[in-house]
């Protein structure tokens, strides 16, 4: 026959084993907030640490008054369940309402070694204990998660509300300590469901990090944006000036020379400085077209296509509709991008013909299609493409360019012109 004495020691073994699994879970949550709080010094990962931390203990002080039946480990318990729940009430806060930490915050730890001794050697009853300890639990664990659920608007709302839950719900599950069990009873059904809420609390946690990543990615992002179009506004400014000081400066100096040296019959040297001046004039345009500033995008377009066409005997067809008035940024865009289109065409597709239509709505459309090679497979784009699509993702818009060997190119870039403006 099996005795008494060994259906209780196989009882407290296993749940014993049950306790050091939970522990053993609670020390990796304990872990990872400490190293939370070491990558983000976020204040709230390091009271959540201490917490799990004291949780460990008070589950190894209830292993050992399973195995001593000593009331002194109870005592230890009841006093690391009260840290451990105060603390996580205060890292909710800290989440949620930026609560920090004052040397008068330490008073609780007296009081709750008090409140403790007071329910394990001071009442006679161990019901009324129980009870007792049970709604302080219950009470802050379920505070908890008002507090999380107050602050459910925040960017990372789905880790918000799971933490909610699983503190209230964990809060309700307290009450049945007093209902279902004796003291030291039913340790196995109270641990598994305890290890539930751990893994739901440890996962809002995961999902409370992976949204505060998601969320500084965002602002890192707009930060870049905001940098390029800043950057990509003071090339624009840079190559605007130094046209001008080409064209005023040192276009008008070679003219004077070449009239000169025209009067004075050197018409050999004349000529040379004639194909200098040209040189720079091409150079100042193709920094910042005059036409662009001083006759509109259209204007300036019809120059660029007329421009290419007389270079590369390449025939480009320009098509304009709509009249609604684009912004200055949106007018540079749209003017490199199918700068930089044709620059590519010349170059590199072999085409004999170049469509491109612009078409000014909502959105300015702009699309180019030439009858060129196509684009080789596994090619990476140059830094010409990129370019343009660094321009057109920074005004808001979208580039695509398809094509296949032998059937041409064909670039579409949209710009919304209420984003631009």
């Amino acid at each position: 026959m099996i005795s008494f004495q060994s259906v209780t020691f196989d009882r407290t073994f296993v749940e014993c084993s049950v306790l050091g699994f939970q522990s053993v879970l609670t020390s990796a949550l304990a872990i990872t907030c400490y190293v939370l709080w070491r990558r983000q010094r976020h204040d709230y990962f390091l009271t959540w640490s201490a917490a799990w931390f004291l949780y460990v203990l008070r589950l190894s002080a209830m292993s050992a008054f399973l195995v001593r039946r000593n009331m002194f480990w109870l005592f230890v318990h009841q006093v690391m369940t009260g840290l451990s729940a105060i603390l996580l009430l205060a890292a909710a806060w800290q989440l949620s309402r930026g609560f920090t930490w004052r040397p008068w915050h330490l008073a609780a730890v007296p009081l709750m070694i008090g409140w403790a001794w007071l329910t394990i050697f001071g009442v006679p009853s161990m019901l009324v204990a129980g009870v007792t300890s049970t709604i302080l639990l219950a009470s802050v664990t379920i505070w908890t998660g008002v507090v999380f659920w107050h602050d459910r608007r925040r960017a990372s709302s789905g880790a918000i509300k799971v933490l909610t839950w699983a503190f209230v719900l964990w809060g309700i599950h307290h009450l049945d300590y007093p209902l279902l069990r004796g003291f030291g009873a039913a340790v196995l059904y109270g641990a598994f469901v305890d290890v539930l809420f751990l893994f739901a609390i440890g996962l809002g946690m995961l999902f409370l990090v992976l949204g505060d990543e998601r969320a500084r990615l965002a602002a890192r992002t707009v930060e870049l944006e905001q940098l390029t179009r800043l950057l990509l506004r003071a090339q624009e400014d840079e190559r605007r000036r130094i046209a001008r000081e080409l064209h005023d400066e040192a276009g008008q100096a070679l003219t004077a020379v070449k009239i000169e040296l025209d009067l004075d019959g050197h018409t050999d040297a004349g000529a040379r400085v004639g194909r200098a001046l040209a040189q720079v004039r091409d150079l100042s345009n193709l920094l910042r077209p005059s036409a662009l500033d001083d006759l509109g995008l259209a204007a300036a377009l019809r120059a660029l296509a007329d421009d290419v066409t007389e270079r590369s005997r390449l025939q480009v067809d320009l098509a304009i509709t709509g009249t609604n008035v684009l912004p200055p940024e949106t007018e540079v865009v749209i003017y490199r991008v199918m700068q930089e289109a044709l620059t590519n065409t010349v170059r590199h597709a072999r085409a004999t013909w170049v469509h491109a239509h612009l078409e000014i709505g909502r959105d300015a459309v702009l699309t180019v299609e030439d009858d060129g090679q196509g684009l080789s497979p596994g090619v990476s784009p140059n830094l010409g493409w990129l370019g343009m699509q660094e321009r057109v993702t920074a005004a808001g818009g979208t580039l695509s360019i398809t094509g296949h060997g032998g059937a041409g190119v064909r670039l579409r870039a949209s710009i919304p012109v209420e984003a631009a403006s």
